[in-house]
């Protein structure tokens, strides 16, 4: 069996992450990657020794690459094509029609939401994955969440398989990052957001519940990029947190970064089963997140972190309240050391492997 993995490759959040990690734990002779371009996931997929290959477009509207990509399929005798992402879902489309393979996606995100505050051009955008996503074989959802989006849309909940996000847990903590190299003190109480800058991810939500705390101490690293990063560090200048919050950028140093961090971030309005909480708990530090996806699944109400509404700014300054008072008392070690052994223990990288290995093998027979 062979399998294609197709992705647009400018993704540098959560899909990026969960596309190298599963990939490098099959065989190399059995899967692939497509990209449409060069960028840090295709760097890093080459680096974990997966075999990419890239379908360069002259703009976002170049279709010329699709025969290309049909051809390639028909040489390499894929029987899987695994799309990911609204763009690649698009163009699979064109590939199904041409070639004779099966057609699963990974649902990653709300496909109503991707294209939030996109204007005409996003309303366009969102009818055609929809329209997409109605005409593939099977569908991984990362949450059950997702999985019930997904049969609001109409599509079948016996095509739908639930595999929740995994990572590889390592036995010890990574060495932090020096706290002074970002600007930040030793007694400050850093918060650790790692989200790509999209209004979907709540970014003007975290601003708002820091300033009604007012405690200069309490401090917000920001790790992702986007297309509203200027939008955000002129929202923080305007409200006044600005001297509180650290814009670090897209970072391959994550683990280190959480690891200089007293609580893990998630405040997003939607989300399937973030990965960023995932890393969080494997350098042992609590969470508060919004109640989004699954994240139910992973953190226990005051154990091993807070859970709170989205888009709620009031809950959002108590769970930071909370846990920064948890910070002064020396209880938050302790219920990062309990998150990260529920998480080590309930999402292993080999348990998503085997369950998606498992659903191939189903797909390609036609059992699913």
């Amino acid at each position: 069996m062979k399998v294609l993995h197709f992705i647009s490759g400018g993704e540098t959040g959560g899909s990026r992450k969960h596309v190298i990690t599963l990939l490098s734990q099959f065989p190399k002779e059995q899967v692939s990657l497509a990209v449409l371009q060069e960028g840090a996931l295709s760097q890093e997929a080459r680096e974990a020794g997966i075999d990419v290959h890239l379908f360069k477009q002259s703009s976002r509207y170049d279709l010329s690459i699709l025969n290309k990509l049909a051809s390639f399929i028909r040489e390499n005798g894929y029987d899987i094509l695994h799309t990911h992402g609204p763009r690649a879902n698009l163009f699979g489309i064109y590939l199904k029609s041409r070639v004779s393979i099966k057609w699963v996606t990974t649902v990653h995100s709300d496909p109503k939401l991707d294209f939030m505050k996109g204007g005409l051009k996003g309303t366009v955008f969102t009818r055609l994955s929809l329209f997409a996503l109605n005409r593939m074989d099977y569908y991984f959802a990362v949450s059950d969440t997702f999985k019930q989006n997904l049969i609001s849309l109409g599509i079948p909940g016996e095509k739908i398989k639930t595999v929740y996000n995994g990572i590889e847990f390592t036995s010890h903590k990574v060495e932090p990052l020096s706290r002074e190299s970002i600007g930040l003190k030793d007694n400050d109480f850093v918060m650790t957001m790692v989200a790509r800058l999209h209004p979907i991810k709540g970014h003007e939500i975290v601003f708002e519940s820091i300033k009604k705390l007012d405690k200069p101490d309490m401090k917000l690293v920001l790790v992702g990029d986007g297309l509203i990063k200027a939008e955000l560090m002129e929202k923080a200048q305007s409200m006044g947190v600005d001297k509180q919050v650290r814009f670090l950028g897209f970072r391959q140093d994550v683990d280190s970064i959480y690891a200089a961090s007293d609580l893990g971030l998630l405040a997003s309005f939607s989300e399937s089963f973030p990965l960023a909480l995932l890393e969080a708990a494997n350098q042992h530090i609590p969470l508060v997140t919004t109640d989004v996806g699954g994240v139910k699944e992973l953190v226990s109400e005051d154990e091993t972190g807070w859970i709170v509404p989205p888009g709620e700014a009031e809950a959002l300054s108590s769970a930071f309240l909370k846990a920064y008072n948890a910070s002064k008392n020396g209880t938050l070690k302790e219920m990062g050391d309990k998150l990260y052994q529920y998480a080590s223990d309930h999402f292993s990288l080999k348990q998503l492997y085997k369950e998606t290995l498992h659903t191939y093998e189903l797909v390609k027979i036609g059992k699913n």
